[in-house]
């Protein structure tokens, strides 16, 4: 068991945060920008200047589902005095819109340039277990649900079938002049993932989105663990 779950079982929780969920992917080889865990200004500042501008900060608390929607969330800070400004104007912000959520800390992490962006996940179906799921990502996902899926765990030609069966795969192939997406990266990070869970078997639910994808690999910016429940007896539910 990782340090991340192990931690995670301690405190009774099922979802792990997102410095968590990137310590467990990282473990497995899947690429994930750097994500680690401040609880000063002073501390974010020193862990950005050692990561390299430029820079997210992202709240980091058990109550609070949608950073985004509190304001917990910032984007492109270029120094270690922006980090600092920006911490301190976070807490602020995500008090005063959530006064009761409890603030573990905040996120420090690399700002990885733009891509392509794609969703690769993971849940588990009452009746087969656990299935993994490709589609584009951000607001993609959502409005058009063109996602394709499988059951875990995958061979290389599921990755393979899974990224081309979307409505949307010309745009990885690249229009209008622009590159397309690394199509052998995209293969590799769905059959890791699916390596993951079904090597696991303890997570009930994976979401990587987005996944930038680029003309010569791929990367996932926010990532979201959750685990199977834990009865009394210890048994996975």
């Amino acid at each position: 068991m990782s340090d991340a779950i192990a931690t995670a079982r301690a405190e009774g929780r099922t979802l792990l945060s997102e410095v968590e969920s990137k310590e467990l992917l990282r473990a497995a080889g899947i690429p994930v920008t750097e994500a680690r865990l401040a609880t000063s200004a002073s501390e974010a500042a020193a862990i950005a200047t050692e990561i390299g501008f430029p820079i997210v900060l992202k709240i980091i608390s058990k109550d609070i589902a949608h950073k985004s929607d509190v304001g917990g969330v910032a984007l492109g800070l270029e120094s270690a005095s922006a980090v600092r400004r920006a911490y301190s104007e976070m807490l602020e912000r995500v008090l005063a819109a959530a006064p009761k959520a409890r603030i573990d800390g905040v996120s420090v992490q690399q700002q990885a340039l733009p891509g392509t962006e794609v969703i690769v996940g993971a849940t588990t179906d009452p009746q087969f277990g656990p299935v993994m799921m490709f589609g584009l990502g951000g607001v993609f996902v959502e409005v058009l649900k063109d996602v394709s899926f499988r059951i875990v765990p995958l061979e290389r030609r599921d990755a393979r079938q899974m990224i081309r069966e979307i409505n949307g795969f010309p745009i990885l192939q690249g229009v209008r002049g622009q590159k397309g997406a690394d199509l052998k990266a995209l293969e590799k990070l769905v059959l890791d993932v699916s390596k993951l869970v079904w090597k696991r078997g303890d997570i009930a639910e994976l979401d990587l989105n987005p996944v930038f994808a680029y003309p010569d690999g791929a990367i996932a910016v926010d990532a979201r663990i959750v685990l199977k429940a834990v009865d009394a007896d210890g048994k996975e539910g």
